[in-house]
């Protein structure tokens, strides 16, 4: 009797540790990478900006976990904050836009769905503009598993 006692309490104990663990895991951040365009990453030969996504490169953060970490994540990317430090290493970014804002993302066997609101038609504009804010999305999207492919809604988004 006196073992079934003992046994029942490590159990209970244990159960007890598992919930708080469970319970500091779940308050814990996560570690998302946010992609920027970093100027100093995008010279050609001569000293010209080559406007090459190649330049759109990871700058960390740490965000509270959430039940949709891809909506969450591009939500601070569309926040363009960059730090100091970040921004005398060359990393630079349009972000946030007037109006611009993702309403809706949706996966389904490796596509990725981005709908946006972009009343102000912030996404237009010339096509180096366009495409480094296509691939600021585009590979801070792709970081999750199971995303291979990233699609925009509505089409006419980012048109030169």
């Amino acid at each position: 009797m006196k073992y079934l006692a003992i046994i029942l309490i490590l159990v209970a104990i244990a159960g007890i540790g598992f919930l708080v663990y469970l319970s500091l895991a779940a308050t814990r951040g996560m570690a998302v990478d946010l992609y920027y365009y970093n100027q100093s990453a995008d010279f050609q030969e001569g000293g010209g900006v080559g406007c090459s996504p190649d330049a759109v490169l990871p700058v960390s953060r740490m965000m509270r976990r959430s039940n949709e970490p891809i909506k969450d994540t591009i939500g601070l990317l569309l926040k363009g904050e960059l730090t100091e430090e970040e921004i005398d290493r060359g990393f630079s970014t349009e972000f946030p836009g007037e109006g611009f804002a993702l309403a809706e993302a949706r996966k389904e066997d490796g596509l990725l769905v981005l709908r946006f609101e972009d009343p102000n038609n912030f996404t237009t504009g010339g096509s180096c503009r366009v495409r480094i804010l296509w691939a600021q999305i585009e590979k801070t999207a792709k970081q999750f598993p199971g995303v291979s492919e990233v699609r925009f809604e509505p089409e006419w988004l980012f048109q030169p």
